[in-house]
């Protein structure tokens, strides 16, 4: 699993490890693609301030609170999507045209499956969703990238930021193009 890093600029916090990955998977040839993620958070769980697990709905502004990030993109492409997931099951996702622009939510009409399993020392996030929802068809064989991200509050309401890659030194930005670094081969006739 890739390892995500801190944004230099947001501290030193409990964290041992926070890894994440996705995957294609149909579960059968012709079945439409789902794309699932898994963010494994591994710190003192208690400087951290995780809210507990509800009923898993639609919700904005997860990012200003403890959530799970991922962006997804076919290969050199300007557009793409972003899905956020928060320990409490509350769920947001959107499209860009480009670089934070064009923004318009996903259609809520595809739930996400989203469970955890949390103790003291780790959390683990997994979500499934249709790849339809967040990418138009991509062609029969294609490349998609991938950007990890996660932003966790300690209990003193300080943000950290965390990234497979953090291009900009100066502030987090998961948007950036030099964000997308995790790269899976999609192939429409394996699906």
């Amino acid at each position: 699993m890739p390892t995500l890093q801190c944004h230099a600029g947001t501290g030193d916090l409990p964290v041992h490890r926070l890894d994440a990955t996705a995957e294609l998977s149909g579960a059968a040839p012709g079945d439409a693609p789902r794309l699932t993620a898994r963010f494994v958070l591994e710190a003192q769980l208690a400087a951290f301030v995780l809210p507990p697990r509800g009923v898993p709905r639609r919700a904005d502004g997860l990012w200003q609170h403890s959530c799970f990030e991922l962006f997804v993109r076919l290969r050199g492409a300007a557009a793409y999507a972003e899905v956020n997931v928060a320990p409490s099951a509350e769920w947001a996702a959107y499209r860009f045209t480009a670089r934070r622009t064009g923004m318009r939510p996903i259609d809520a009409a595809w739930q996400a499956a989203i469970a955890s399993t949390v103790s003291a020392s780790s959390l683990a996030l997994d979500f499934s969703l249709p790849l339809a929802a967040l990418l138009d068809a991509p062609p029969p064989q294609a490349v998609l990238e991938f950007g990890f991200a996660a932003v966790l509050e300690s209990r003193h309401g300080r943000l950290s930021y965390w990234a497979l890659a953090h291009p900009d030194p100066a502030r987090p930005d998961f948007h950036h193009p030099g964000s997308f670094v995790h790269a899976i081969r999609y192939r429409a006739a394996d699906r």
